[in-house]
């Protein structure tokens, strides 16, 4: 895996849209694979409960019939967490401030969730 490529996505996708705080990539079952996050937050336990809460989320669409989950979005007082699929296997996790549109984070978000999901699945040549 080529972590320089994945931190370039996240910090990539914090530089076009405006309000992004951090960012995390998880696997599924929340272990962190990488973080672009304040040191007030714990990278770990971000990637376990956001692993957690998307596959609430996930079970949800699927039991209800809505499709395969491509995002969920937690709103707080003082911001939200959007929560990614990435695939079947990973996540991306951003934080995001109140001056963060939401909408623009979506569209922004997609061309990145499709380059980090190739980042994560590429095969090591042969041999190596």
């Amino acid at each position: 895996m080529d972590r320089k490529a994945l931190a370039m996505e996240m910090r990539g996708l914090r530089e076009q849209v405006t309000g992004i705080t951090d960012t995390a990539v998880a696997a599924a079952d929340g272990l962190l694979i990488a973080a672009d996050t304040a040191d007030s937050i714990d990278p770990e336990g971000l990637a376990a409960l956001a692993a957690a809460g998307l596959g609430l989320a996930r079970r949800t669409a699927e039991a209800t019939s809505r499709g395969a989950l491509r995002r969920t979005v937690a709103y707080g007082s003082h911001g939200c967490a959007a929560f990614y699929a990435v695939g079947d296997t990973a996540l991306m996790v951003v934080l995001g401030d109140e001056g963060l549109d939401v909408d623009r984070l979506h569209t922004a978000s997609q061309p990145a969730l499709d380059r980090i999901d190739a980042i994560l699945t590429e095969k090591a040549p042969e041999g190596v």
